[in-house]
């Protein structure tokens, strides 16, 4: 993807936008480097993890920084780490494959997960050049390992209401640190930890703290329910001194650090989320083809096809989803970079912000994969544990802790709820600042439907166009009843959380629509429609059931934010934009359960 075609991909612009194909990064463009990476992880989990995943789960710390530093020296802790500071410096698409095919390695995955991500890129973004020099390098090699320091017993998804402070010492050289943290992953091993604290009980602050600082202690280690294998501590700080020098940015814009990292955690997560569906899928179709019943497979029974299928399609979706958008976050930093560079004036001053920009500009497609996978890794991991039946529920197979581990991923990084606030509200205010035409969009809205027409062909036509007919209905369904819900609540709309949370749910299924469609147009581009097939069918079926959805949220918003014949008419609209051409499903489903089954994994064709 050319830097100039940056200019043209914005955070939230697919509501209105027509993305061009070449725009779209999908797992059959990977170059050869990338897919060595990903051998590279397989082989590390396969061969060096999973060998000792039951002490792992008994919360061996010795062995899992071992563990960790071995990562180290395959470079699969320095992806994310410029070369100037001991890493590779690679970009986000390698660095998610790494992180995808570390799920299979389970508890021990949210360790590295935790130290790469939220623990060393608060630095790698917003450090000074002297705090990169010194603590990158031994980042990059597992030497030093990291924790992010977030979250207290009184403030969790309200990130600013956080009680610990910081105050400066006399001799201006410290600051002193007074509170705690709770939930922190890594905490039982880190050295090196980013807490927030508000100077002088007031302005928000990152720092970088080691262990060892004298007045700083570990709790005990949480009983959770699952992702045993990981440490999660609470921490404390009494009086604890910190020097001035570990300021992480500025005093006072500790929420640019904090609400940046957390948009790359989201991400991340659902990078994870991703290998967790399709290790279940694995499982979960080896399991129905070896267990016989009623004298046969249990996988020759239709239902259980059936649950294959569907857990196969969500993951080809969101597989679609996040590596859309990690080519996405890679062409803007690409044209950041070559912005820096053409204006001579201010050579490499932007490489520090540049990250964190690129980031920002899709906080949106970020949470809207943090809710997609999160959700999607539960159904999948769900129906994997009832095609093992009784057995899915014991200790002995694994789809019963991928279950367990699966249950944080709905809070971590912000609970979906919160995410699902984030994302109709990012929209808005990137409109309302300029930085999306979308006003301008709902003002040439109502003459278009006016003379909308469905799309409503019969099975002869080119089922690729189709599927761009209803993501153009998906759309023109949430610009209709968005534009409804601004219209009668205007500022007021973030007081209707049950109306934002609808409207977010639109726009995750339009964009995990239309990221299907875009790989099965790739797809079909560049190996035909016979390979593609299965690529087709998967993306016809989940194209439906998102107009199901999309048409049901639309009912409960225009219910609640029209009346009288505004909300009849509205209504009737509807029904337009959610019209779809016949199509059997069942026979969809069955033609993809019948490739999982035979192949035993997850497949794209």
């Amino acid at each position: 993807m050319d830097a100039a075609s940056t200019t043209r991909i914005r955070g939230g612009g697919f509501v209105i936008d027509e993305p061009k194909l070449e725009w779209v990064v999908t797992p059959e463009d990977f170059t050869s480097e990338q897919r060595l990476f990903a051998d590279t992880t397989k082989a590390f989990v396969e061969g060096d993890v999973l060998q000792h995943d039951e002490e792992i789960e008994r919360l061996n710390y010795e062995l899992t920084v071992q563990l960790m530093r071995k990562a180290g020296e395959l470079g699969l802790l320095a992806v994310d780490i410029p070369e100037a500071f001991g890493g590779l410096g690679l970009d986000k698409v390698s660095s998610t494959i790494v992180n995808e095919n570390l799920a299979k390695a389970s508890s021990f995955a949210l360790s590295i997960g935790a130290h790469v991500g939220i623990g060393t890129l608060p630095i790698v973004y917003f450090g000074t050049e002297q705090q990169k020099r010194t603590y990158l390098p031994q980042l990059a090699t597992g030497a030093k390992i990291a924790a992010y320091c977030l979250t207290e017993p009184a403030s969790g998804s309200d990130a600013l209401g956080a009680r610990t402070t910081a105050k400066l010492t006399e001799d201006g050289a410290h600051y002193t640190l007074n509170g705690s943290k709770l939930y922190i992953t890594n905490a039982g091993f880190a050295d090196i930890f980013i807490v927030y604290a508000k100077v002088d009980g007031e302005k928000f602050t990152a720092f970088i703290v080691e262990r060892g600082m004298e007045g700083f202690t570990v709790g005990p280690e949480e009983k959770k329910m699952g992702i045993k294998g990981s440490s999660t501590c609470p921490i404390y700080f009494d009086n604890m001194r910190v020097p001035v020098d570990n300021v992480l940015g500025e005093i006072g814009k500790g929420h640019l650090i904090a609400f940046n990292i957390l948009n790359i955690g989201r991400f991340k997560l659902g990078a994870g989320c991703l290998g967790a569906a399709k290790e279940t899928i694995q499982l979960a179709s080896a399991y129905a083809n070896a267990r016989t019943q009623f004298g046969k497979p249990i996988s020759s029974f239709p239902l259980i096809g059936k649950k294959l299928a569907e857990m196969n399609t969500l993951t080809y979706v969101l597989e679609s989803m996040v590596y859309r958008t990690s080519g996405y976050i890679d062409a803007m930093l690409q044209g950041l970079h070559e912005k820096s560079t053409d204006t001579g004036t201010q050579g490499g001053t932007h490489t520090v912000a540049s990250p964190a920009k690129a980031i920002a500009e899709f906080a949106l497609e970020c949470s809207i994969i943090k809710v997609f996978g999160s959700e999607a890794l539960h159904t999948i991991a769900d129906e994997g544990v009832q095609i093992h039946g009784g057995y899915g529920y014991t200790q002995e197979y694994k789809v019963e802790r991928i279950y367990r581990d699966a249950r944080i991923n709905r809070i971590f990084e912000g609970t979906n709820e919160i995410n699902r606030l984030l994302i109709p509200g990012t929209l808005l205010k990137k409109a309302l600042k300029g930085e999306l035409p979308l006003m301008e969009r709902l003002e040439r809205l109502q003459e278009e439907v006016l003379a909308f027409r469905p799309s409503l062909s019969d099975s002869e036509e080119d089922p690729l166009s189709v599927l761009y007919g209803l993501l153009n209905q998906m759309k023109t369904a949430f610009l209709v009843v968005g534009g409804t819900a601004v219209q009668k609540y205007g500022t007021r709309i973030e007081e209707q959380q049950e109306v934002l949370s609808a409207l977010a749910d639109m726009m995750i299924y339009i964009y995990a629509a239309e990221s299907a469609i875009l790989r099965t147009n790739k797809l079909i581009n560049r190996f035909g429609e016979e390979k593609a097939a299965l690529a087709m069918r998967m993306t016809q079926v989940f194209v439906r059931d998102s107009i199901q959805v999309i048409e049901q949220r639309a009912k409960e918003t225009l219910h609640e934010a029209a009346s009288g014949d505004v909300l009849r008419t509205q209504l009737s609209l509807l029904k337009k934009f959610s019209r779809t051409s016949p199509l059997s499903l069942i026979s969809q489903k069955r033609d993809i359960a019948v490739r999982v089954i035979a192949n035993e994994r997850y497949i794209v064709m």
